[in-house]
């Protein structure tokens, strides 16, 4: 069984991700002036957008002077990428090794990878973020999901996740052989949508179900969406050959 290409990740300045659990993008003990001003920013443009948000609302939230964002990040562009930046890291470095190890069982059990094994791969660092005491996490999923259904912002999806996504949806194409290409990229289309509603946690499915479905229970949510789309996948159209 041929695995997939491993992904060319950027390499991880900050934070460690630990087997099965989502990391803080800080190492621990007390938050630098760096930090802050990320941690500030990150909630304000995950609640308000990039255009809602000013640098001096940033500097204010982090308690620091308005000169230090500009100081560290050029601008507030420079300071929303990196804000993108720093989570994405972590997460595609857990989502790579998850994938890895559903490979490695596969093999070791001479089997071809399921695909509910690789969407879970690709889910569970989100669930485990998602759900995740720290704010920060929950910030950043909803920052992802702004901008991955933003015309204007698009950019930042492909430049920082598509690298791995490509790893993902060859490893489809494996568990789903004789799926035609434009069939596999709607379908992770079809995926990835679900996927942003879920981390925008807008409260709608709470409404919708008079409360029966809640959008802040992740591990509920993503557990669904795990299960709905291996059926999608596995009912994919496939060639007679």
């Amino acid at each position: 069984m041929k695995a997939p290409l491993k992904a060319a990740l950027p390499k991880v300045s900050s934070g460690k991700v630990s087997s099965g659990k989502i990391s803080s993008p800080r190492s621990g003990g007390l938050q630098s002036r760096r930090d802050l001003v990320l941690d500030s920013a990150e909630a304000l443009f995950s609640e308000r957008g990039f255009y809602g948000v000013t640098v001096r609302q940033v500097a204010d939230m982090a308690g620091v002077d308005v000169a230090l964002p500009n100081y560290y990040f050029d601008s507030k562009r420079g300071l929303f990428d990196a804000v993108f930046l720093r989570r994405a890291e972590v997460l595609n470095e857990q989502r790579n090794d998850e994938l890895d190890a559903a490979f490695a069982a596969a093999e070791r059990e001479g089997r071809t990878v399921r695909v509910d094994e690789i969407l879970n791969a690709f889910i569970r660092p989100v669930m485990t973020a998602q759900s995740s005491l720290d704010p920060g996490w929950r910030n950043y999923c909803r920052l992802v999901a702004e901008v991955n259904s933003s015309a204007v912002w698009a950019g930042m999806m492909t430049s920082h996740f598509d690298s791995l996504i490509t790893r993902f949806i060859a490893a489809l194409h494996d568990a789903v052989p004789g799926v035609a290409p434009k069939d596999m990229y709607w379908a992770y289309h079809m995926l990835t949508g679900a996927l942003t509603l879920t981390m925008a946690d807008t409260g709608r499915i709470d409404r919708l179900s008079g409360g029966l479905c809640q959008s802040g229970d992740a591990v509920d949510a993503y557990g669904h969406l795990v299960s709905v789309f291996t059926g999608a996948f596995l009912a994919l159209p496939r060639s007679a050959d």
